[in-house]
């Protein structure tokens, strides 16, 4: 019996070895048999015919890929400066913004005199801007796309986008006035005021036509307060009473200040006082 076992242990081996080489030549085979097709040159018309019909469709990502592809076989074709410009707007519909600023970026460097340009600017920003996050996170997509936007403007003052870009600007000032708010903030929160005044006054001098600035200012005559220097909040209190007299934060602080309410429309005659300086 022990003669026996070892014969057919040594027959079980050689059958698995010779399945094991059948199953390799048989992968080698399926390995050749799946080799890539040969690259075949197309009209540069049926290309961007292609892509187009598919953008028509709103299938975003066959579009961009397809104009890139005009401009991988037809590089100095006029179809593949359009396609550059396509492409980045395909990919910008797409929300792939990485892929949409590279492109537009490639455009302005290949084309900088080219009438398209101009939107190629502007497509950069609405993909930096439409990135930006709540003031809770980085704002460095904000300051990215708040140089963008200020880029157009300068560039092209008097175009349609640059009209667009104005109002993405101060929306984008007052997000960055924004994160800055909310630091100051926590730092008052956790008496570190000198660090909340640094903040507060950033936004004052750095942000002053945005909507946190009365808040600033009344957030900065609170530190001033609390660190017992009366003088620089009453001038602070100054200001805020003089630029936004009707604000919330002007009765706010002026309570703050003095001890006392804001005085009535009768009482008005009397006063020509420091809070009425600025």
């Amino acid at each position: 019996m022990p003669v026996l076992y070892r014969s057919d242990s040594s027959r079980l081996v050689s059958t698995a070895r010779r399945l094991a080489a059948i199953l390799l030549l048989s992968l080698a085979v399926v390995a050749c048999g799946k080799k890539e097709a040969p690259y075949v040159e197309k009209p540069v018309e049926e290309l961007y015919n292609r892509a187009m019909d598919a953008m028509a469709a709103q299938e975003w990502e066959a579009a961009a890929k397809g104009f890139d592809e005009v401009e991988r076989q037809h590089p100095y074709s006029v179809w593949a400066n359009k396609a550059q410009l396509m492409a980045a707007y395909s990919y910008y519909q797409k929300n792939q913004y990485s892929e949409a600023i590279s492109a537009a970026d490639r455009f302005i460097q290949l084309h900088p005199g080219s009438k398209e340009t101009p939107y190629a600017y502007y497509l950069t920003a609405v993909s930096y801007y439409e990135q930006i996050t709540d003031v809770g996170r980085d704002q460095k997509i904000t300051q990215q796309a708040l140089g963008a936007l200020e880029e157009v403007v300068r560039r092209y003052p008097s175009s349609e986008y640059a009209r667009d870009a104005r109002l993405k600007i101060d929306l984008t000032r007052d997000h960055l006035a924004g994160k800055e708010m909310t630091i100051g903030r926590y730092y008052l929160r956790n008496n570190q005021q000198i660090a909340a005044i640094n903040r507060f006054k950033t936004v004052i001098e750095k942000f002053q036509t945005t909507t946190h600035v009365p808040e600033a200012l009344h957030r900065l005559a609170e530190a001033y307060m609390s660190l017992g220097i009366l003088e620089e909040a009453q001038n602070v209190a100054a200001v805020l009473g003089y630029n936004y007299p009707g604000s919330e934060w002007y009765v706010d602080t002026y309570t703050l200040v003095t001890g006392q309410e804001v005085p009535t429309a009768s009482s008005s005659s009397e006063k020509k006082s420091w809070w009425n300086i600025f």
